[in-house]
């Protein structure tokens, strides 16, 4: 399992700092993966509540075993679709997403019914990715792996990390899904794909981009993408993780 955590924790204190959670706080927590933001928030919300939502079966799973195993009692899970999860009306009284909501099907539709689950004036805070242009990592692992030629193939809308890059795009769909005092802030953090090159490289073989450049190589040509991989992964390398530059938006909403 690809180690969201570990790759995001320069964004996670970012979050956090923007947070500003308060003891008896109620919060939701979309896309929530392994839960580290979910436990974090119920930590600091006691003796308030956090609930993380995911589609995700295994991720759940293991943050639902990671909050036993920390003796949290006032954190829950549930896996289901933010889009359309029928939530308690104006129970939270804050949401949060770290890069889990760029992949609605409709991301109107997603916002209104989060929004209806917050209570009048409760913000929304979220990081999602700014353009793929702007991201040193997905640039040179997809260079890297397709000796230097961009892929013809696009994601698919359930894995594509980048459909809420445009600021205008994010404002308007927040607004028309009954939400105010819509704030876009430019985030500029490096991201870490392991302490070193091997676990890197094996790390970003488990990224949906790296799996769809490789799957239909030949076998000499598989090995001659993964040895430029990892004269990738090497050359950034400090000794201190395999880190990338990388921009995000930080927004923050407020629901109407």
């Amino acid at each position: 399992m690809f180690d969201y955590d570990a790759e995001l924790a320069r964004y996670h204190e970012r979050l956090w700092d923007a947070l500003d959670i308060r003891p008896g706080d109620r919060v939701l927590d979309i896309g929530c993966g392994t839960g580290q933001t979910t436990r974090d928030a119920a930590r600091a919300a006691s003796p308030g509540t956090a609930l993380g939502i995911d589609v995700s079966g295994p991720m759940l799973a293991r943050a639902r075993q990671q909050a036993e195993t920390e003796g949290l009692r006032n954190v829950g899970f549930v896996q289901a679709d933010a889009q359309v999860h029928a939530f308690l009306p104006e129970y939270f009284s804050l949401g949060v997403s770290r890069f889990g909501t760029m992949f609605f099907s409709d991301p109107i539709v997603a916002f209104a019914n989060i929004g209806q689950a917050l209570r009048p004036g409760a913000r929304f805070v979220q990081l999602v990715w700014q353009a793929a242009d702007r991201q040193e990592w997905h640039a040179a692992i997809r260079t890297a792996l397709s000796e230097g030629h961009a892929s013809s193939t696009s994601a698919p809308a359930a894995v594509d990390p980048f459909t809420l890059a445009d600021p205008d795009v994010v404002v308007g769909h927040l607004t028309a899904a009954g939400f105010t005092a819509v704030d876009v802030v430019d985030v500029c953090e490096p991201v870490c794909y392991g302490p070193d090159a091997d676990r890197a490289r094996a790390a970003v073989l488990q990224l949906w981009m790296a799996k769809e450049l490789v799957t239909d190589l030949d076998a000499a040509s598989a090995e001659r993408a993964l040895d430029r991989l990892r004269v990738t992964l090497d050359a950034h390398d400090t000794g201190d993780g395999v880190w990338f530059d990388s921009r995000a938006w930080l927004v923050i909403a407020r629901r109407h």
